[in-house]
């Protein structure tokens, strides 16, 4: 199981930190926040293998399901949700607490999908006219978002990934299209291969290399992978331990932790698998509330 045994990993050092600090690097943490189970967050460490543990609330105080989510290696941004809604919020991922306000989306939305590097955050597609909307934020600012540009077509229940340069869009209802961005500019996405099948409720995460997807309609039990700086078709990379849609995942360099989703009912499954590898996922541990349609973000992921 994944330990670090009290030993950094340089090279996900650097990259949680963005700034080559390794005497003082965060603590590898994933969150997860809203669902069909209420407005909490929760959260877990990324070294090791266990159960979420409370973090706090959503600012809106009321339950937010089906949005999107974001993050740097010192915040996390949740996006929209509900029937359509506005609102972002933030943490800070290293102190628990209830979330803020950070700022209105400039076009509301639920089954949007985010995606990020250390400075920008995106809140992409959804199921809300114009569905092939990308607005982005400044992370480490407050404020409303900004138009980015549009997806190659309108879609909702996407999963994405991202190195520091890039961002990947991929599936969606009813679609098996990934789209990638360039996140420091602004623009149009651009066609960058297919998944495996159309497929939506799906989820994803990355290293700064590779960008790995799970889950989806029918229940499906499929993992595939892309390598995130290239182009082309995704490639089978093993099953999950339970088929299920999903809405929320966390991702290291090394580890990406799938988080709850809908199996029939509401999950408090968690598992993962090595970026790198290829394999079927592993138990990580259970949700300490079950939930589908909820959003998840890490202060260690491959945009970082």
């Amino acid at each position: 199981m994944p330990n670090y045994s009290g030993v950094w990993n340089l090279p996900e050092v650097l990259q949680a930190t963005g700034e080559g600090n390794w005497t003082n690097p965060p603590t590898p943490k994933g969150i997860i926040g809203g669902g069909n189970s209420g407005y909490q967050i929760q959260y877990f460490f990324m070294q090791t293998t266990g159960n979420t543990l409370e973090f706090g609330q959503l600012s809106s105080g009321t339950a937010r399901n089906s949005l999107g989510a974001c993050s740097s290696s010192t915040r996390g941004v949740f996006m929209g949700g509900n029937n359509g809604t506005s609102v972002m919020d933030y943490v800070t991922i290293a102190t628990e607490g209830n979330a803020v306000s950070f700022g209105s989306l400039t076009v509301s939305q639920r089954g949007n999908a985010g995606l990020s590097n250390e400075t920008r955050g995106m809140s992409v597609g959804g199921e809300l006219s114009p569905t092939d909307t990308i607005q982005y934020i400044t992370i480490a600012s407050t404020g409303d978002s900004t138009d980015f540009g549009d997806l190659t077509s309108g879609r909702s229940g996407m999963a994405t990934g991202a190195s520091t340069t890039r961002g990947l869009i991929a599936g969606g209802y009813t679609t098996d299209i990934i789209d990638y961005v360039t996140i420091a500019s602004t623009g149009n996405a651009v066609d960058f291969g297919d998944l495996l099948a159309n497929t939506y409720e799906i989820i994803g995460g990355s290293s700064s290399t590779r960008s790995v997807f799970g889950g989806g309609n029918a229940y499906t039990n499929v993992i595939q992978y892309v390598t995130t700086a290239s182009t082309g078709n995704a490639t089978d990379f093993g099953d999950l331990t339970v088929a299920r849609r999903m809405r929320a995942a966390c991702s290291s360099s090394t580890y990406l932790v799938f988080c709850g989703g809908f199996d029939g009912g509401n999950s408090n499954v968690m598992d993962y698998v090595t970026i790198a590898s290829t394999g079927n996922a592993i138990d990580w541990g259970d949700l300490n509330a079950a939930t589908s349609y909820n959003a998840g973000c890490s202060n260690t992921h491959g945009g970082l």
